[in-house]
């Protein structure tokens, strides 16, 4: 469990300065993005105008799609810890339990990146990024964008190295 007293939401992101056997060392904080809902809201207002044109099938599906995008924003966090990226749950940073995709723990070191990319810079809605931890010739991952795309953006140049084609204008 993440020790509260030392995670820090973007905002308050800072380098702490830690002593080390007679040298200085770098200690990055724990950064967990704040939650984003424009992607769920968007959806449901796109279902709520595909039901006031009587479209029923597609207001169905793109609302179910925001309801459940919804959920998933006010529980899923991702966390940045010193080593690694960890998809956590809820209020209190619970395991994700295994990727249901791939298997394994939802938490990839930074130095296993290949690539990642945030689509759409400018209202982010999906997160890219391959690694190689999973599967020596790499894996890729997709995650909607649920957090503060710019928070997201900056943790993820810093912690992962830029990006190769992608970036807030």
């Amino acid at each position: 469990m993440v020790q509260t007293s030392r995670v820090y939401f973007v905002k308050r992101v800072h380098m702490l300065k830690a002593s080390s056997v007679g040298r200085k060392a770098k200690k990055r904080d724990v950064v967990i993005p704040e939650p984003d809902y424009r992607i769920p809201i968007v959806l449901l207002g796109t279902a709520g105008g595909f039901v006031y044109q009587d479209n029923l099938l597609p207001a169905a599906t793109i609302g179910l799609l925001g309801l459940l995008l919804l959920f998933q924003t006010t529980r899923v966090r991702f966390v940045f810890d010193e080593e690694a990226l960890e998809v956590k749950i809820g209020k209190q940073l619970e395991e994700s339990g295994e990727n249901v995709f791939v298997g394994g723990k939802n938490r990839w070191r930074y130095s296993t990146f290949v690539n990642w990319e945030l689509w759409w810079p400018q209202f982010p809605i999906l997160v890219y990024f391959k690694e190689t931890q999973t599967k020596p010739e790499g894996q890729v991952h997709f995650f909607p964008v649920i957090f503060n795309g710019k928070q997201l953006y900056d943790v993820m140049v810093e912690r992962a190295g830029p990006s190769k084609t992608s970036g807030p204008k």
